[in-house]
């Protein structure tokens, strides 16, 4: 039963939550726009000793396919034939998905900056299947925290789910309007945002939830 000072009390509460969801929507805005602008045309050299996460690539030049820089294998051949993503683990929908089925889903292209610390950054325009729509298809669980992004090569990088929003992640199989080159990981690879390039895992061909 309602009183009048349960009535108020429900209220305050309320009011309560509003004004901290509305200060770290503020807190996030601000810390996102803090991020380090890059100017146009910023040498490569000063770009590769940077920490991803701390600049905004916006303003930067998409590189030619050609010039990108590789890391770790090159030359795992997958036929895009008998190629399936699976994602298992936590889910109520198990999926194992040709690259043709992979490619119908609605895509996204975003330009996002992979750095090899130290040896090379390439700004390239990705094209690929947001993780987010895959877990839509997959149904995650109840208390489901994390993916395992896992490649041909017995690479794994995790992802805590509460990050999908928040960033430009998602699986690549174009780059800059071309067919991903086996070189950089052939048919999906993964596009981290704020994170180093060594966690951009190619040849990506399951996710495990869990």
């Amino acid at each position: 039963m309602w009183t009048r000072r349960s009535f108020l009390k429900k209220c305050m509460g309320i009011s309560l939550s509003s004004a901290i969801l509305s200060l770290w929507g503020i807190i996030s805005t601000s810390w996102a726009k803090a991020k380090n602008l890059l100017p146009q045309g910023l040498p490569k050299e000063q770009i590769i000793q940077m920490n991803p996460a701390d600049f905004d690539n916006r303003n930067l030049e998409i590189d030619p396919l050609d010039q990108f820089g590789t890391m770790g294998p090159t030359d795992i051949a997958i036929d895009p034939e008998t190629y399936r993503l699976k994602l298992t683990g936590k889910v109520d929908k198990p999926l194992s998905l040709s690259l043709d089925k992979v490619q119908q889903l609605p895509s996204i292209t975003e330009a996002v900056l992979l750095v090899c610390p130290g040896v090379f950054a390439n700004n390239g325009r990705w094209t690929g299947i947001s993780l987010k729509t895959l877990l839509q298809e997959a149904k995650p669980k109840k208390g489901a925290q994390k993916i395992d992004i896992k490649g041909a090569v017995e690479k794994v990088v995790t992802i805590p789910l509460k990050e999908l929003p928040q960033k430009k992640i998602f699986l690549a199989y174009r780059v800059n309007d071309a067919t991903l080159p086996k070189k950089h990981g052939f048919p999906l690879r993964l596009v981290l945002e704020d994170h180093f390039g060594y966690e951009w895992i190619k040849y990506v061909d399951e996710i495990v939830v869990s």
